[in-house]
């Protein structure tokens, strides 16, 4: 077994916002999801998938064409440095990210966090372009939607949300409590 060093970059963010994560290569593509989800903050209220060379996988289903993410392990589909895959989250929304291998190594760990810049944006706030106008809202207490923007996001003062923060401890420890020490 070896231990995959993987950068996961939400497409088209700027300033770019992303991951960098240690994941065994026999974790399954649904596996690597739910590691997302921790990553970024999300709730795992969407559809989801991901499209490799190999074909698309995601929840299984035939009219989609989806073929079942347990079916697949990330270290089959990313095998050299510079290998990479996509990663579509809320077909609503649209988060895209890239998925890139940087490194292989001949240890086996438990998943976790090495790096990450900015806070992943909210969830259901309408992809990059609506978080980009989210942020303009909440930088802007004069704007109309400012009060109900903060309602929505349970803010009491907009500086509650820093879009530049990133927390590793944390969510290094959301991923230890998913996904325990073997």
């Amino acid at each position: 077994m070896t231990t995959l060093t993987v950068k996961i970059t939400l497409t088209d963010s700027e300033p770019a916002i992303w991951r960098r994560v240690a994941v065994p290569d026999d974790f399954s593509l649904a596996d690597v999801h739910e590691l997302i989800q921790d990553a970024f903050g999300w709730e795992r209220s969407h559809l989801w998938v991901f499209e490799t060379a190999d074909g698309v996988y995601g929840l299984p289903d035939p009219e989609l064409g989806h073929a079942d993410a347990r079916s697949k392990r990330i270290g089959e589909v990313l095998r050299a440095p510079a290998d990479a895959l996509s990663y579509q989250y809320d077909f609503g929304d649209d988060w895209f990210h890239e998925v890139t291998l940087e490194a292989r190594e001949p240890v086996r760990g438990r998943p976790r966090c090495l790096d990450g810049r900015r806070a992943g944006p909210p969830e259901d706030c309408g992809g990059i372009g609506g978080y980009e106008e989210l942020l303009d809202v909440l930088a802007d207490p004069s704007h109309e939607d400012h009060d109900e923007t903060l309602e929505w996001l349970g803010l009491t003062a907009a500086g509650e949300f820093d879009p530049a923060a990133f927390d590793l401890a944390a969510v290094n420890r959301t991923l230890a409590g998913r996904f325990p020490s073997e």
